[in-house]
């Protein structure tokens, strides 16, 4: 990690701190440091609740994609938000907790990862935004055999790329 991109996020990691602090005492001053202390106890409590139950379903889809061998995309991507808004519900503050929330309740998740998404996207070189597209020299068009079915339509004809195997089913090098 470059000096740069850790003191941006040590400054950001600050402001959040200095920001939740800030809430809290707003609140304190609203309903009283009871209260205060008595709401911060049971955002925690619900973050460990939904922490549980939303944990165990992302668990058990992402048990299912691999029983299916099939790519846990969206699974893995639940999975992760569930675990982050989990530790924000559980920590102390305010800000955290909706956050957390958020990232918690299947009906925002989609919104929270659309943003992440969108803010990956916008930030990552012109050439490996998607679409992208990958385009070979070393292709051939191949006539099909009789007995073929072609998945996708009735083509006469199929696209054979040229390569190699570097590695066998077990995952070993081919020598």
């Amino acid at each position: 990690m470059s000096d740069t991109v850790g003191r941006r996020i040590r400054m950001v990691a600050g402001l959040l701190v200095l920001a939740e602090l800030v809430v809290y005492v707003l609140v304190a001053q609203w309903i009283g440091v009871g209260w205060t202390i008595l709401a911060t106890l049971a955002t925690s409590v619900l973050g460990w609740v939904l922490l549980a139950r939303q944990g165990t379903k992302a668990l058990a889809d992402l048990r299912e994609r691999a029983r299916t061998r099939r790519s846990p995309g969206t699974e893995l991507g639940n999975a992760g938000l569930v675990a982050a808004g989990g530790l924000l519900m559980v920590l102390p503050g305010f800000i955290g907790d909706v956050v957390g929330l958020l990232c918690l309740l299947p009906g925002t998740r989609n919104l929270v990862r659309g943003a992440l998404t969108r803010l990956v996207v916008a930030r990552l070189p012109d050439a490996l935004r998607p679409p992208v597209r990958v385009e070979s020299v070393r292709t051939a068009e191949v006539p099909r055999a009789a007995d073929d079915v072609p998945p996708h339509g009735s083509g006469s004809t199929r696209l054979v790329i040229e390569g190699e195997v570097v590695r066998g089913p077990d995952g070993r090098p081919l020598t």
